[in-house]
């Protein structure tokens, strides 16, 4: 899909969603929206549909958590077109109490990366001072960089500048990478 083959997004959460949140990812300069999510309030357990616009007029992606309410949770990515499984998203429970890691696992459940937060001074600051330090991660494959978001400076809207253009053979399924996004913009948001 056309939506997918972007290097350079620009990401979005909606603020003051009481009743669910609502994520929406735009074309680099923020014209065009590419993907859109409204989140359900007061689910147990995390069932996220991606669209490809604000009336759902296309389901693109699903993100499905393996549990109710868990820690180290861990999260299915989905292709709603092809029914495919197209890797997991799992967070490091303990580890991101401090710093946000996540785990990326293949369609068969092997590690291939990780999603690391920017360093564990900013880090502590964010959790333990102000959230008014933006925060930046960084997508690996093995020890390549191939993409990080940067987060801007927005107190009330959380926002992100995403760049997959490092990853110029196209290692890391785009697809997965937007679903890290919605994932760091959803799970991780609730914490600032």
């Amino acid at each position: 899909m056309e939506a997918f083959n972007h290097s350079k997004f620009y990401s979005k959460k909606s603020f003051l969603k009481i009743f669910g949140g609502e994520v929406k990812i735009f074309n680099e300069t923020g014209e065009q929206l590419l993907f859109y999510v409204k989140q359900k309030a007061f689910k147990l357990k995390e069932d996220i549909t991606v669209y490809n616009d604000e009336n759902k007029s296309q389901e693109l992606l699903k993100i499905k958590a393996r549990s109710v309410i868990d820690f180290s949770a861990a999260y299915d990515v989905l292709d709603v077109k092809s029914n495919q499984q197209l890797g997991t998203l799992q967070r490091k429970g303990f580890a991101s109490i401090i710093k946000d890691e996540w785990v990326i696992l293949d369609a068969s459940g092997k590690s291939i990366g990780t999603i690391q937060e920017d360093s564990y001074l900013l880090a502590l600051l964010r959790r333990f001072l102000t959230n008014l330090i933006p925060q930046s991660f960084h997508i690996f494959l093995g020890t390549e960089i191939v993409g990080t978001l940067k987060q801007t400076f927005n107190p009330f809207v959380p926002q992100f500048r995403v760049d997959f253009s490092q990853d110029t053979s196209g290692k890391l399924d785009r697809k997965l990478g937007i679903a890290a996004v919605i994932l760091l913009q959803i799970i991780e948001g609730r914490q600032n």
